[in-house]
């Protein structure tokens, strides 16, 4: 009805600005209408719903004078079954949330306005934040007359978390890795255990080992990557193209271990393995060849070795629902901590001397300990990793068509239909011809529209405006981070005659930043404010942080260099994290499985920004010189900033979780 209503508004809003304000008055009154029909009926249910617990809790009265076996079992069940009508109210209660949200969307998007701000912040901080406060006490009074550990608890609790949008620093962490999270409010027991029989505690620790050693790896050749250009004849900003050559490799090795884990894991690991061992030793061996092609191929096969879909891959898929968050977390932990310890461990490599007529020192000494870590690993590797049984259907499982991954899938939208019309006017049903997405997605009965996507120009098309604005987010902060770490050792030796153990401790305590930030964003700032306005007010400070980043004086000092790279260095973790988190939720389901999944493009993203980073300070570095290095690199990255900025605020309204 509401849908409707829109299209005529949409038609008569065209007769002139007085009629355009009466619409915002009667189309106020028809929600608000709907809203009340929605909280009676839950004050209602809850009424029926508490007159059930006062029964119970005489039966329990009774039953402490004179326990009978029997009668406590029988009693529990009783309670466990208005646990389960519980989850159904709150579940009620999501499902009239979005729809709210959705009807605003859309008489936004076809009128023009901006009114779900002002409707949003008149009511409530959310539409739903009445509604939850009034099933707050319920919820309490049924948790406390259950066991403890009761499954039915972690049900109703993870029921309301997702109704409230709360959030704490394990989940925020975990949504980082855009890892497909198993539903907890949903699903038989069987899905709930899906993945015990793959699950391997060693084999998920290798993965996890090769997501930190491959960080490290990243990271380790940043401080010294100036000074082993000069000692090969090329410019110090040659820097950007050792350090980028890595990620221009990564771009397409992203696509072929996300589809070779289709089929495999154990594989795709062991190759990446021996691809890095060899190129940190081609790395290592350009020193001594004088060769900068060799030192460029070396970190194109180092590139090339980079697993990282595999390891996400292999936590969505092989490892159980109930420790899925924890084993995300650990993936962006281990990816923190590589970034850290790459830099840390380059500042404690000082040494000068040849074995076996190869040069040993602090720009050769990296690629050989990664040679040798990546060694250990593949021994280790060989000894210990399970390949999990992905059985003769593998391929048509992870690309989505299977018949009872279908099946389930149309199960799951049959269901939803079939809440729908119980709670929807029927006159929802007669749609008319007007391309509205939504109505169309509800009612296509094809697997074909359910099924991943099955390239990169399918994924594309899944991709919403406020998706694309957030993956723009994303490539706009790695950008930003990328140039700040990546041309540090050229900027700090020219202006401040920084050495590598200096640099390499700025750089390490950078990168020690990460958790602490997102601890802090995800225990306690998400839960204060939206995940919208924490997104635009960190694009805002990351832009401060660029713009005093300039060199706009003839004095350019360090401790301006150091406020500024703190302030860009912390604001683009919260733009990260915020990011993603928020994406993880909006993005269509059918991008959380399959070879071109939602990790895989974000990570896309993030990897062709640190192409172009690279690119811009090798370019920027030939043509202005290192002594206009820094205002030349920091342009594109305060015209990137302003870009990101205006398209989150153009989609704004659409960020509404």
């Amino acid at each position: 009805m509401l849908k409707g209503r829109v299209n005529e508004y949409t038609e008569q809003t065209k007769e002139g600005t007085q009629y355009r304000r009466r619409v915002l008055k009667d189309f106020s009154k028809l929600l608000d209408d709907e809203i009340e029909k929605i909280v009676l009926f839950m004050i209602e249910q809850q009424g029926l719903i508490a007159a059930r617990l006062e029964d119970l809790g005489k039966r329990r009265a009774r039953l402490q004078d004179i326990p009978l076996l029997q009668e406590i079992t029988e009693l529990r069940e009783d309670y466990r079954s208005v646990g389960l009508d519980l989850v159904t109210l709150l579940k009620f209660v999501e499902l009239n949330a979005n729809a709210v949200r959705k009807i605003l969307k859309k008489f936004d998007e076809r009128l023009g306005y901006k009114f779900t701000d002002y409707y949003v912040r008149s009511r409530s901080n959310h539409p739903y934040s009445q509604l939850q406060q009034l099933l707050t006490t319920i919820i309490d009074l049924v948790i406390s007359e259950l066991l403890k550990k009761d499954p039915i608890i972690d049900l109703i609790t993870a029921t309301a978390d997702k109704l409230t949008n709360s959030t704490n620093f394990l989940r925020f962490l975990g949504q980082h890795a855009l890892i497909a999270q198993a539903d907890s409010t949903a699903g038989t027991e069987d899905e709930q255990h899906v993945g015990e029989d793959k699950y391997h505690l060693m084999s998920l620790v290798l993965n996890l080992a090769n997501t930190f050693l491959y960080m490290v790896n990243t990271y380790i050749v940043v401080p010294t990557a100036d000074g082993y250009a000069t000692s090969l004849g090329a410019a110090a900003t040659a820097c950007g193209a050792v350090i980028g050559s890595m990620a221009v490799a990564q771009v397409f090795s992203s696509v072929y271990f996300s589809a070779w884990s289709n089929r495999s894991y154990f594989r795709p690991l062991l190759f990446s393995s021996v691809v890095l061992l060899l190129g940190n030793v081609m790395y290592a061996m350009a020193f001594d060849l004088g060769s900068l092609t060799i030192l460029l191929l070396g970190r194109v096969l180092c590139g090339m070795g980079s697993a990282r879909a595999v390891n996400r891959r292999y936590i969505s898929d092989c490892v159980p629902p109930r420790i899925r968050m924890q084993a995300s977390a650990a993936f962006v932990s281990a990816s923190a901590l590589g970034m850290a310890c790459g830099p840390a461990l380059a500042g404690l490599l000082q040494t000068n001397f040849s074995l076996y007529g190869l040069t040993i020192n602090q720009i050769t000494l990296p690629g050989w300990i990664m040679a040798f870590g990546w060694l250990v690993y593949l021994i280790w590797l060989w000894i210990s990793f399970q390949e999990p049984d992905l059985g003769p259907d593998a391929k048509d499982f992870y690309e989505g068509s299977s018949s009872s991954t279908s099946t389930r899938y149309m199960e799951q939208e049959k269901m939803e239909q079939g809440f729908t019309e119980h709670l929807l006017p029927s006159e929802q049903d007669e749609e008319d011809d007007n391309g509205d997405e939504e109505h169309n997605e509800t009612l296509s009965s094809s697997t074909t529209t359910l099924r991943p996507a099955s390239s990169v120009a399918s994924a594309y098309t899944l991709l919403t405006p406020s998706v694309k604005v957030q993956l723009l987010i994303y490539f706009m902060l790695k950008y930003a981070m990328e140039i700040l770490l990546a041309e540090s050792s050229v900027v700090t030796g020219y202006y401040f005659g920084w050495d590598i153990g200096t640099v390499s401790v700025f750089l390490a305590v950078l990168g020690l930043s990460v958790l602490p930030v997102n601890a802090i964003v995800g225990t306690y700032i998400s839960n204060m404010f939206e995940d919208r306005q924490i997104l635009v007010a960190s694009e805002m400070a990351l832009l401060a942080g660029v713009m005093l980043s300039f060199k706009l004086t003839v004095e350019y000092t360090a401790a301006q260099y150091v406020c500024s790279a703190v302030l860009t260095f912390v604001s683009a973790e919260v733009v990260e994290g915020v990011n993603l988190s928020l994406l993880s939720r909006v993005m269509s389901a059918r991008l959380s499985r399959g070879t071109y999944n939602g990790g895989l493009l974000s990570t896309e993203a993030g990897t062709v920004a640190r192409v172009v980073a690279d690119g811009t300070i090798t370019a920027a570095g030939l043509l202005a010189g290192e002594g206009r290095l820094l205002n030349a690199t920091l342009l594109p990255a305060l015209l990137v900033c302003v870009a990101s900025i205006a398209a989150t605020l153009s989609t704004y309204n659409s960020l509404f979780y």
